[in-house]
């Protein structure tokens, strides 16, 4: 017959003191792990609060409205959810603008990666001028913001002349299908802004070149790789995290394009006196939720990269 012995409370109160102090090492660690980083969001988090939080609630309060503009100022009608079905259900024309930014999302997205890995690779080697040609490149991101690049685009600059003067919209339209014409003289006609919206990517991809130690490098070319087998196995796979940080810029910065149709079709039904502000902040409130899926998407994308990176070291 076995006995048990049972702990002296002695002995229960150290393996409780020895619980405390690890709970506590664990804490102190996590603060001084996450602690300079939530102390570099503070100024944002103050901001957000003092000038964002309640605007934002008071969008959210409208869309549950119907908001009139009367002599006296504004009238608010509770109304529920209807200002929501009639942006499902009877709005053909909200629907049809986020389906086509959607359409046109998922086609920018890609190029504007592709590409900007492409010049980062370029203005990452050694070459006389480097540093002109990566300000050229990064100069767009300062000039071609908010009001200044809407202002461009109204006065033509965002048009691709050579589209219509050699032709080449005749040729896709005579030679394809009126389905896969469009989407093609559409992404011929977005250049510009492909060129202008990259560059903030390119500066992140150069950065993360900086991370993959030249030895690497050196050593497979000892091992007689080629530059393009070195690009397939080493410099994609270190990209990875990057490629998930610029998809997830990137998208941010196209749902917020000034000249974003979606966005255009919100302000239009704001100023509208038949829907007004109420209904508009339903249709924004539609468009965040959807901006949310797809940025905790991209998020997702970005914690697996992490993790299979880490697996890999």
């Amino acid at each position: 017959m076995k006995t048990v012995i049972s702990p002296s409370p002695q002995s229960a109160e150290k393996n409780a003191a020895i619980l405390r102090n690890k709970r506590k090492a664990r804490l102190t660690f996590k603060w001084k792990e996450y602690g300079v980083g939530y102390l570099f969001m503070l100024p944002w988090l103050i901001g957000f609060t003092v000038f964002m939080a309640f605007p934002i609630s008071w969008s959210l309060y409208l869309s549950f409205n119907k908001v009139s503009l009367t002599g006296s100022g504004f009238k608010y009608q509770w109304i529920g959810l209807q200002n929501f079905k009639d942006a499902l259900f009877k709005d053909n024309e909200y629907s049809v603008q986020m389906i086509g930014f959607f359409q046109q999302l998922l086609v920018m997205l890609p190029v504007i990666i592709i590409f900007s890995l492409l010049i980062a690779i370029l203005l990452n080697q050694q070459f006389p001028g480097r540093f002109l040609f990566r300000a050229i490149f990064f100069l767009p991101v300062i000039f071609s913001t908010g009001q200044v690049l809407t202002e461009l685009f109204k006065q033509g600059a965002g048009d691709v002349p050579f589209i219509s003067q050699y032709g080449i919209d005749t040729f896709v339209t005579e030679h394809f299908s009126k389905s896969l014409a469009d989407p093609i003289i559409s992404f011929l006609g977005m250049i510009i802004i492909i060129l202008w919206s990259s560059g903030v990517q390119i500066l992140i991809f150069i950065a993360g070149f900086q991370t993959v130690s030249r030895s690497i490098y050196e050593a497979v070319r000892i091992d007689g790789a080629s530059p393009w087998e070195s690009f397939w196995k080493i410099t994609l796979p270190s990209m990875v995290p990057f490629i998930a940080l610029n998809l997830l810029y990137t998208a941010v910065d196209l749902f917020t394009f000034p000249l974003n149709p979606v966005m255009e079709q919100i302000r239009k039904n704001m100023f509208n006196m038949s829907t007004g502000y109420g209904y508009a902040s339903a249709l924004a409130w539609f468009y965040f939720l959807l901006i949310t899926i797809v940025i905790a998407f991209i998020l997702w994308f970005l914690s697996s990269a992490n993790r299979s990176r880490r697996g890999q070291r």
